[in-house]
């Protein structure tokens, strides 16, 4: 039987893999000492190895952080190792330096061997990232609590204007240029106040519904949907077909999963092709144990190259119907995703729709 020589009668040198090491390798000893440090450790804190091994290790650790430390290290000491344990030491400069521990109890000698890498860079990156998100989101609710009560203050003012040009008896306006001008600031009026209230209407849903979650009958939920619309429903003569077989309960907000349904039903009535009732199929399915739900129709479609980026932006139309608006699918897509859920749509011009919404598990 033959024998690798390059995996045996070999004298390797451990101390030179311990010494040129980029990582912070030391042993440490049950009493709470260094008994050996490698040179990136000793550069890293600026310390000689003379004063690491006079002082008890929570000497170097900073302050805030020795607490935790000696929790953790009686776990060591029980021979449990301790993987990936992020804490501070205080360099002989005096910078706090954040490492990410490994250690490895070895009981019966009474040492630890542990590996540390320095991750200071990534925790001021970090820190920054979380300072810059928390100013953008002070930001961006001062935004939209400017633009709400803008868009409330203005329905007062607005509010007269159109009344105004309501009780205006143009037939008494003999100029005809003028007569036309008073009808298109009317009409400009009116548009300008079904905006406005369309505006508030989006910030009441995105910021008043609480975001509460509890298990939830997808059933239930659907029939007091179909319930509260039951006159479109029946007037349009839709007919709604369910498979639930997949799974019948979610961890979901409630408020949210009935919002979510009540505008993919009502899209699918509003975006009916002509002379062919409505059929909604709504259906759950485990795909690689992830919960889906689709919602699909058999309506007018829509080209989704022309649509790419925009089918769940706010205000975003791809038909010519008098009541589109532009917010039901905002709203769906915003209360998915405030649930940690994503939603794709797949359609064809006069084929249909389909949105597939994926929940991940709480």
């Amino acid at each position: 039987m033959q024998t690798n020589s390059n995996h045996t009668d070999t004298n390797y040198n451990l101390e030179l893999f311990f010494e040129i090491s980029a990582d912070l390798l030391c042993i440490a000893g049950f009493d709470g000492y260094f008994k050996k440090v490698n040179p990136a450790l000793i550069n890293l804190l600026g310390y000689s190895e003379v004063e690491l091994f006079d002082k008890p290790i929570s000497e170097f650790i900073h302050p805030d952080d020795r607490e935790l430390t000696a929790s953790y290290r009686e776990q060591i000491l029980n021979g449990t190792p301790l993987l990936h344990f992020e804490n501070r030491y205080v360099s002989k400069s005096g910078e706090a330096i954040w490492v990410s521990w490994t250690s490895i109890p070895v009981v019966e000698l009474k040492l630890v061997y542990a590996v540390a890498k320095n991750i200071t860079h990534s925790k001021k990156l970090a820190d920054y990232r979380n300072l810059q998100l928390s100013k953008l989101t002070k930001k961006n609710f001062d935004l939209k609590k400017l633009t709400y009560s803008t868009s409330h203050d203005l329905r007062s003012p607005l509010g007269n204007l159109i009344s105004i040009l309501s009780i205006l008896d143009l037939s008494k306006i003999s100029d005809e240029e003028t007569r036309t001008l008073f009808g298109l600031l009317k009409t400009s009026a009116e548009k300008m106040r079904t905006m406005l209230e369309k505006q508030i209407d989006t910030f009441k849903y995105s910021e008043d519904i609480a975001g509460e979650i509890e298990p939830i009958n997808i059933a239930e939920s659907l029939s007091s949907v179909i319930q509260s619309i039951q006159s479109i429903i029946k007037s349009s003569n839709t007919t709604i077909e369910t498979h639930l077989e997949g799974f019948d309960t979610i961890l979901f907000n409630r408020t949210y999963l009935e919002s979510i349904i009540l505008n993919l039903i009502t899209n699918s009535i509003k975006y009916a092709r002509p002379g062919i009732s409505p059929h909604i199929l709504i259906e759950t399915k485990l795909a690689d144990q992830v919960q889906q739900i689709i919602f699909s129709d058999n309506g007018v479609g829509f080209d989704m190259d022309k649509a790419k980026g925009k089918i769940f932006g706010f205000n975003q139309t791809f038909h010519n119907n008098e009541d589109s608006e532009g917010i039901g699918l905002y709203l769906v897509y915003n209360h998915i995703r405030a649930m940690g859920g994503t939603i794709e749509v797949a359609s064809e011009v006069n084929e249909g729709t389909s949105f597939t919404i994926t929940l991940h598990r709480h």
